[in-house]
């Protein structure tokens, strides 16, 4: 087991009706005047923003407001937030009511209200943040996991970037976490938001580094719990105990649990190629759902890469699948046309565990290729150039990869 910091300062409001008691959850945190974040529509045809408002005014906290977050939200908003806190100057803190994205832009707005430039210097890398307001959240969304992570993701159209920041004054104060407000969920947004989950907690336990088994039984725990949560929601959406569990799964997912004593020295808890090469899906087309890249983008990872440490790919499709390789000694291996090797088993029972990952990610309609969502052979060259400016020459950290292995996998999803 490495050395690890595992920091989650993050107070949990769980439950039936706790969008309700927000306003005081809010001032119980010490936040009198907040400005609410929101995205683009559905917390107010919902009616949730307007609970929001109630819970407030009763609770006596004053609000400002800032709709219009987007998915892959782009840096605009932020700005525009940022300028909206420099001219009142007297807010507490920004709340978030929905998913990531205006999680996300909650996030980087609450870091550019204590930074004298522009907020994207901070994800270019130009300057470190320093300070932050607190951020407080509503989530609506189970999937990213930004109700208590450490990151944050924005897009630049206007430059075709999208970066992460990850810092430890991203984590939230506050998340309020009412699993009827997931009820209303389209279900490929719910569909995407497990494969998010899922996504977050592989990142980590395919870091290239050796088993903790603590960490391992906790992430492939989770795993499981999001399959089986995911498939129980798909069926009926109004399972209130599925919803339930999948929103505390895709907090758990990203809140760096499921990676204590898995992270590489001097880098972060993970890998991250995936996200890496997903980013650049969505950056070259916003409404490239972030779960539904990552749908097409893992397995091809998963099925370049297993060989350079096949016994962590054994774990997974024995503790999250229950797939084993077949033992000469006491199974039935009439089916097989040629002897079967060690080396065969694995491969065989690692491929047969990446195709039923892929296989529940289509039962959920996510895409299996890159064609499904829009992307062909011609933009390949495009995704390479965004991924050498945000990743280098050489990343990963189970394998290292270059950007022609990149390529390669890219590829291999079309």
């Amino acid at each position: 087991m490495n050395d690890f910091n595992f920091y989650s300062p993050t107070r949990f409001v769980f439950g039936r009706g706790t969008c309700d008691r927000t306003g005081d959850a809010v001032a119980g945190a010490g936040h009198r005047r907040v400005l609410i974040v929101y995205g683009q529509g559905s917390v107010v045809r919902t009616g949730t923003l307007d609970r929001v408002r109630a819970s407030l005014d009763r609770a006596g906290v004053t609000y400002l407001e800032l709709g219009g977050a987007r998915p892959n939200p782009d840096v605009s908003l932020a700005r525009e937030g940022v300028e909206l806190l420099r001219s009142e100057g007297n807010v507490d803190a920004v709340l978030a009511v929905g998913g990531g994205s205006v999680i996300d832009t909650a996030k980087a707005i609450a870091l550019g209200a204590c930074y004298a430039g522009d907020v994207w210097d901070l994800f270019s890398k130009r300057a470190a943040p320093e300070r932050a307001l607190p951020v407080d959240v509503v989530l609506t969304i189970p999937a990213s996991g930004s109700e208590a992570s450490d990151s944050c993701v924005l897009s630049n159209d206007e430059l075709g970037m999208k970066c992460g920041l990850n810092t430890d004054l991203n984590r939230p104060v506050l998340a309020v976490m009412d699993p009827e407000l997931t009820v209303t969920l389209p279900a490929y947004q719910t569909a995407a938001g497990v494969i998010d989950m899922i996504s977050h907690v592989m990142e980590r336990f395919f870091s290239g580094e050796p088993a903790v088994p603590v960490t391992d039984y906790l992430a492939c725990g989770l795993i499981r719990a999001a399959i089986e949560a995911g498939e129980r929601v798909m069926a009926d959406p109004r399972d209130y105990d599925a919803r339930a569990n999948l929103m505390w799964t895709g907090t758990l997912a990203h809140n760096g649990i499921a990676g204590c004593g898995l992270g590489v020295p001097g880098k972060r808890d993970g890998d991250w190629t995936c996200h890496g090469m997903e980013h650049e899906l969505s950056a070259l087309d916003p409404k490239i759902t972030h779960g539904a890249g990552l749908a097409v983008i893992f397995p091809a990872w998963m099925r370049y890469v297993w060989p350079a440490h096949p016994e962590r790919f054994l774990t997974f499709a024995r503790e999250v699948f229950g797939i084993e390789p077949v033992d000469p000694a006491v199974d039935d291996l009439s089916d097989f046309d040629e002897e079967v090797t060690p080396e065969r088993a694995q491969a065989d029972a690692i491929t047969a565990a990446i195709d039923e990952l892929q296989g529940f990610f289509v039962s959920l309609g996510m895409p299996r290729t890159l064609g499904e969502l829009g992307i062909t052979a011609d933009d390949i060259d495009r995704l390479l150039a965004g991924l050498k400016q945000t990743r280098g020459e050489r990343f990963g950290t189970f394998r290292e990869l270059t950007l022609e292995d990149a390529r390669a996998i890219y590829e291999s999803a079309l």
